[in-house]
């Protein structure tokens, strides 16, 4: 079985001119993306905080993260990125395949549009408060 991949471009939020274009390989078993420290540098992303993630390996190690805009396949996404070593492969997480409604076949090794992002059924919320003897006023 192979691997899928796509071409990602990562911008900057705040300078959306600065991005950097890759080939991901996309890892339905990893929460967030991954990106080389280089390549976020060069265009202005710098870390925020720092994260324990699990490698494939089981494995824990805290790495940086930082935030950027993700796009792909003519979509586009914030997400959490995580910092990896230059030289590092590239991945896109399945938070951002999800968050525009993109689907991994597992079977073709291809990603598909879904028709609808997928969202739970909204109920209306009920602003039912409860009136307690003081908010009643006087009598």
């Amino acid at each position: 079985m192979g691997a899928t991949q796509v071409t990602v471009t990562i911008r900057n939020p705040a300078s959306p001119e600065r991005s950097w274009k890759g080939l991901f390989l996309v890892d339905t078993g990893a929460t967030d993306s991954l990106v080389p420290r280089d390549c976020l540098e060069s265009i202005g992303l710098k870390p925020k905080a720092q994260r324990i993630v699990e490698l494939a390996d089981g494995s824990e190690i805290k790495m940086d993260i930082t935030t950027g805009d993700i796009e792909f396949m003519g979509e586009i996404v914030g997400g959490t990125i995580i910092i990896g070593e230059p030289g590092t492969e590239p991945i896109l997480g399945v938070t951002a395949l999800e968050s525009v409604g993109i689907d991994v076949d597992p079977r073709n090794q291809t990603l598909k549009r879904l028709p609808a992002i997928r969202l739970k059924t909204l109920k209306p919320r009920l602003t039912a408060m409860a009136a307690t003897p003081d908010d009643q006023g006087p009598l």
